[in-house]
């Protein structure tokens, strides 16, 4: 068993508590493969290593569960996923009962490593306790999850996925009964439950019960045709499905290596436009061997194999989804210049925000616009707020995350409101109120309609968006992030912004305040001098890194960490009204401006932080 030197009596209580560890994780653990593991670690005596996996857990939070897939009660395995799905199961029985008992669970999968079983884990302790489950017999897209959620009446949707994570991180994403992610207090009493059922009963791991197992439905088929009538079919108005077939585009279409393709190749003989899929991204692969990310937001290392493809279909659009199909991106080829453009979360956000509104008065040429809400993320775009307020519609922005923005947009249609567009500059778009979360797939079924009447009046995207910004004035952005694996160094990097000029005194400003703050937001600790007393209104989190600032030019900047990776993340976007016409001179001041913030703040070099590359 593992030894650890010292006299001191705390640690010989800490090599105790290790040992006691240790020797749970071998007596509980029957997959050989993670249990050897343990034991390989413990008879090399490597104690640091065992105290990294052993004596911390993975967290019920953003998103569920999301790690690295490896032994240890901090990583994904069999073992913290049946604890997981034990806890989970007894909190919907106190807290989800009649609907669990009524319609059960709907549980779906992705193509990666380990997660058919995870799926497979969770649903036996479900029947086992005697509930139905809905789990989709093949890999699934996650949009499928809430769906069916909201379709069938279920108490909760599970999705085993780490969407665009890196191949050796898996995840667990829970739906509430709504069909919307889970929000506070929710996350807290299922990561309590969790503790409280931590002993993994025999029954467990029989995933072998399953076969032809009479409470295991298969929901596939009907929850494909459903979505594809509610979903896609309903929110395409008649008149762009005659578009797409006079103008007859091939989009160039890429699912990277994830679920994305079958339900995408079924929506667009729905909506009359053709796609080429690169061949060789087509199928679900848990290694993603052809990009170093599998994520369309990381530009065009993602996408280099769609450029090759797109010239061999003589084709100017892509359209990506990332590997669980709930983002959407797009690039463009310029046909003047032969260059690709590809299009961020914000500029997206903004044709997004035209089309819906276009289609909403198509659908409903008469219905009043004050009855109309757009919602986006705090760190997204504010394009949709400066289009609300010359359309006449309604917006709100809610916290980081489509499980506020979801849940705020079943709030609001409860009160009579028609949601119809929310977004996050994550590349993550929510068209339809049918599923209550980012869906990659319909979003693309919607903007594919853009694209066509786009060049069929002999335009490109990238000449919409500059009427767009034209009309409504420039909304530039300069987003990107910093990877730092040690958290101590961050904790350490968010302390001395909030004490820059002295203790509790934020920065006023920055080169030497030629740009001057005049607001700032902190929302893990509720500090908000633009609100009365100083208190944010927005929730707060001090489980979470996030502080905006607004300068006197108008530039909004959010500092914040990451929910699921190793990042520390910033978001920044100067608003101009549409007198201001030289791009070149806003794009200067912005990068100007967060090259300083980032320089001065973060401290990179000294804290050894280490930028995004592209």
């Amino acid at each position: 068993m593992v030894e650890i030197i010292g006299s001191a009596k705390e640690d010989q209580k800490m090599a105790g508590d290790l040992n006691q560890k240790v020797e749970e994780w071998l007596r509980w653990d029957k997959n050989p493969k993670t249990r050897d593991e343990i034991k390989k670690l413990a008879d090399q005596n490597q104690t640091k290593d065992l105290e990294k996996i052993l004596m911390k857990r993975v967290a019920f939070g953003t998103a569920g569960l999301r790690g690295k897939m490896a032994a240890g009660y901090a990583c994904m395995n069999d073992l913290v996923i049946i604890q997981t799905a034990q806890g989970f199961l007894k909190y919907l029985e106190q807290n989800r009962a009649a609907a669990l008992k009524a319609e059960g669970l709907v549980i779906g999968y992705d193509g990666r490593h380990n997660s058919k079983r995870w799926a497979q884990l969770t649903t036996t302790i479900f029947v086992t306790a005697g509930y139905k489950v809905r789990l989709f017999g093949d890999y699934a897209i996650t949009p499928f999850i809430p769906f069916s959620v909201k379709k069938y009446g279920c108490a909760s949707g599970v999705m085993v996925t780490a969407s665009h994570n890196p191949k050796d991180d898996n995840g667990y994403k829970v739906y509430d009964c709504n069909g919307a992610q889970i929000v506070p207090p929710c996350d807290r009493m299922i990561q309590n439950s969790i503790m409280e059922n931590l002993e993994p009963k025999d029954s467990s791991w029989k995933v072998e019960i399953l076969q032809n197992h009479p409470l295991v439905i298969d929901p596939m088929k009907d929850a494909l045709d459903s979505y594809l009538k509610t979903v896609i079919q309903d929110m395409i108005h008649p008149d762009y499905i005659e578009c797409n077939k006079k103008v007859g585009l091939t989009f160039t279409y890429t699912p990277l290596h994830g679920t994305g393709y079958m339900p995408v190749e079924k929506v667009v003989q729905v909506v009359g436009i053709k796609i080429a899929t690169v061949p060789e991204q087509k199928e679900p692969d848990p290694d993603f061997p052809t990009v170093k990310f599998p994520n369309p937001e990381e530009g065009k290392s993602s996408l280099d194999l769609s450029f090759k493809h797109a010239a061999l279909n003589n084709s100017s659009v892509i359209l990506a989804n990332d590997p669980d199909a709930d983002r959407f991106a797009v690039a463009e080829k310029n046909n003047k210049t032969g260059e690709w453009k590809i299009f961020t979360g914000n500029e997206l956000g903004a044709l997004f925000g035209y089309w819906t509104f276009q289609t909403y008065k198509k659908f409903k040429p008469n219905a009043p616009v004050n009855k109309v809400y757009m919602i986006a993320s705090t760190v997204s775009s504010m394009i949709l707020k400066t289009m609300a307020k010359r359309e006449g519609f309604n917006f709100v922005d809610t916290l980081t995350g489509f499980k506020w923005i979801g849940n705020k947009a079943l709030q609001l249609e409860k009160e009579g409101f028609d949601v119809i567009l929310c977004f996050e500059e994550a590349i993550g778009f929510m068209c339809n109120s049918k599923v209550t979360d980012k869906d990659g797939v319909s979003a693309l079924a919607l903007f594919s309609c853009l694209v066509s009447q786009l060049y069929g009046n002999g335009q490109q995207i990238v000449d919409k968006l500059t009427e767009i910004y034209d009309y409504y004035g420039f909304h530039m952005s300069n987003n990107s992030y910093y990877f730092c694996h040690e958290p101590p160094k961050i904790t350490a990097i968010f302390k001395r912004i909030r004490n820059f000029g002295g203790k509790d005194k934020y920065p006023s400003g920055i080169l030497n305040n030629k740009y001057k703050i005049v607001s700032i937001r902190d929302l893990t600790t509720g500090y908000d001098n633009s609100q009365p007393g100083n208190r944010a209104i927005l929730p707060v989190s001090c489980q979470s890194e996030m502080i905006t600032f607004v300068f006197d030019n108008g530039l909004f900047i959010t500092l914040r960490t990451s929910g699921t990776e190793p990042k520390v993340k910033y978001y920044s976007e100067l608003c101009m009204s549409p007198d201001v016409k030289d791009k070149a001179v806003v794009e200067s001041t912005l990068n100007e401006m967060v090259a300083a913030i980032c320089q001065e703040f973060f401290e990179p070099d000294k804290n050894g932080l280490i930028p995004q590359t592209r």
